[in-house]
């Protein structure tokens, strides 16, 4: 797996989950599909009077998910801007172009009451829940960074194997510590919770 196949599978999956957070600080999610794809960055189309476009202007970040019938999960954290003025018919007509339903909801010169943005630095988590182990892996668009997450296993370690024994993945290796093998850890935090030393640390 890699960046470019995340991207492709979102493009295939068409419609994306879109979380953002309101001035009220209440979670927001809307379903998107007026989406292009470049190898480098996502543009996306909504109308300048709703909500979800405020949100974006006032704030820009934004989690995006995707879902497909394997059971891949891929997510991406970003903070979306809206393209220059000079730009935004551009972009906007290659949308509409490659979805043509949208010349149904925004017949023509309605469509200029659409705002086109961007995200061109993110980060990329992909998790496939369909093979066993599960597999994960993090990817970065542009220059964006990566976050860590999950748990590690320090040197407090006394080799006891009790976390190996309660990961429903099995991927925590013997060793001096012991090591989690972190494209196939859930996260789920049962080694952490059973640690007899609490040798191991949540990032």
């Amino acid at each position: 797996m890699d960046l470019a196949t995340c991207m492709k599978k979102m493009e295939l999956v068409g419609v994306l989950a879109f979380a953002t957070v309101d001035s009220d600080g209440a979670p927001q999610i809307r379903n998107i599909s007026a989406i292009h794809y470049e190898p480098d960055a996502i543009y996306f189309f909504t109308a300048r009077g709703k909500n979800f476009c405020k949100e974006l202007l006032e704030d820009g970040r934004v989690q995006i998910l995707c879902y497909t019938k394997y059971k891949e999960m891929i997510r991406m954290s970003a903070k979306a801007y809206a393209v220059p003025e000079e730009e935004q018919a551009k972009w906007r007509d290659i949308i509409f172009e490659e979805q043509p339903y949208l010349a149904n909801v925004y017949p023509g010169d309605t469509r200029s009451i659409g705002i086109i943005f961007c995200i061109d630095r993110a980060e990329v988590e992909y998790f496939n829940l369909g093979v066993n182990p599960i597999f994960r892996d993090t990817y970065t668009l542009g220059g964006g960074t990566i976050t860590k997450k999950g748990y590690n296993i320090t040197e407090k370690c006394i080799g006891c194997g009790k976390c190996r024994t309660k990961c429903p993945q099995r991927c925590i290796e013997e060793g001096k510590p012991y090591r989690i093998q972190q494209n196939h850890c859930l996260h789920c935090g049962n080694c952490y919770e059973n640690c007899p030393v609490k040798a191991i640390v949540r990032e």
